[in-house]
């Protein structure tokens, strides 16, 4: 990286670091190389930057790749086509067949799905337990472990898991900590400088930020990790294209004062859903009752913008609610400047029906958009009834 962005601060990585202005044109947002190939000056004489094919490596995306490492405080950063992508790819480079995993038992059904009806097909296992009992985690421990696998906060039911003392039980197992970081971010939350190994993001959320967008990222101090996670990134062609890194980083510059704003709203939720007579149990670590409320205090600058609550009256009573809201929009994904409203067992997490990591029925998710917090309290309690 040509700046030193240590030095700098959030805002200002987001904007500036692997984003120099352009030394041809001096364009000062990075161009969008939509090209597939580029011109060597002789057989094997690469030009400036060494780039030779955009499966390999594009400026658009190495920006990207500098952009998100400075932000997680990493030194490498690989970006993908998906978050996906990135998971596969993480998981077949640390493992191989007769390894192990062990993943947290409310990880998002994607995670699940491929761990389950891939990576076991071809020899890996694994093993769901709750990640932030420690005692638990240790004995899920084989000699054969490689990998634990953990999100915080955790989608859907916003557990939260010591990064810190994970990646104690992980050293101790001689296996690599991958934190699944997409909630948190990088305003909120630096796995890497708890100790993580590895940090996973879907940029298709908050990174991006405006639901136009899919992609995913590793980022990793690990050097010798690195070249294996893109050997096969290269191998596989997992790559995101130019105009998609572009909009991530894009996405990226404006992800401190969107995730401000989240938070705001998410609070005015929460505080509306509390005591509500139809909700039963809101989840969200910025709740002194939380069971991982101290953790999320001691890790996360704040709790981010994702909410989920239970209702009365079961799945069906569910099913009611998010059929019923009109600024909050029914759809998955989340993370994005507009609200979004789904059921996890019947959506995002219908892999996981009749596993250990089923969610409940009377489930509903909100992904808290950066809209008038006002409207969107007004349009949840329109919905209860």
């Amino acid at each position: 990286m040509a700046e030193d962005t240590g030095r700098w601060g959030f805002e200002t990585k987001a904007i500036h670091a692997g984003q120099e202005p352009d030394p041809r044109t001096g364009a000062v947002i990075v161009p969008i190389y939509q090209t597939s190939t580029f011109a060597q000056d002789g057989v094997g004489g690469l030009r400036e930057g060494g780039y030779e094919y955009s499966r390999t490596a594009n400026p658009t995306r190495t920006a990207l790749e500098e952009a998100l490492a400075a932000l997680e405080g990493g030194r490498h950063c690989l970006a993908f086509a998906s978050g996906m992508a990135a998971t596969d790819v993480a998981l077949r480079t640390i493992c191989r067949p007769g390894d192990h995993v062990v993943l947290g038992n409310d990880a998002y059904g994607g995670t699940f799905r491929i761990l389950d009806k891939v990576l076991t097909l071809w020899g890996v296992e694994y093993t769901a337990v709750d990640l932030s009992d420690l005692a638990a985690t240790r004995a899920a421990v084989r000699p054969n472990t490689k990998v634990i696998w953990s999100e915080t906060p955790t989608n859907p039911l916003l557990g939260v898991v010591d990064i810190a003392a994970l990646a104690g039980v992980a050293a101790e197992a001689g296996a690599r900590l991958v934190i699944d970081n997409t909630f948190a971010t990088p305003y909120l939350q630096t796995p890497l400088a708890l100790g993580a190994d590895v940090v996973l993001h879907s940029t298709t959320k908050y990174l991006g930020g405006h639901s136009d967008v899919v992609g995913g990222a590793l980022i990793t101090n690990d050097s010798e990790l690195v070249e294996g996670l893109a050997f096969l990134r290269n191998a596989a062609g997992a790559v995101p294209g130019p105009f998609d890194s572009w909009l991530v980083l894009r996405g990226a510059k404006t992800l401190a004062v969107r995730m401000e704003r989240h938070c705001d709203n998410a609070e005015r939720v929460v505080e509306a859903l509390s005591g509500h007579p139809k909700v039963t149990r809101v989840l969200y670590p910025g709740l002194a009752e939380h069971p991982g409320h101290d953790v999320a205090a001691k890790q996360m600058r704040r709790s981010g913008g994702m909410v989920s609550f239970q209702v009365a009256g079961g799945q069906q009573a569910a099913l009611d609610v998010v059929a019923r809201t009109e600024l909050f929009t029914l759809a998955e994904s989340l993370g994005g400047i507009e609200s979004l409203i789904e059921h996890p067992g019947k959506m995002t997490h219908a892999s996981t029906a009749g596993s250990l990591l089923e969610v409940p029925a009377d489930l509903i998710r909100l992904s808290v958009g950066i809209e008038s917090a006002s409207d969107l309290v007004a349009d949840l309690l329109a919905a209860l009834g």
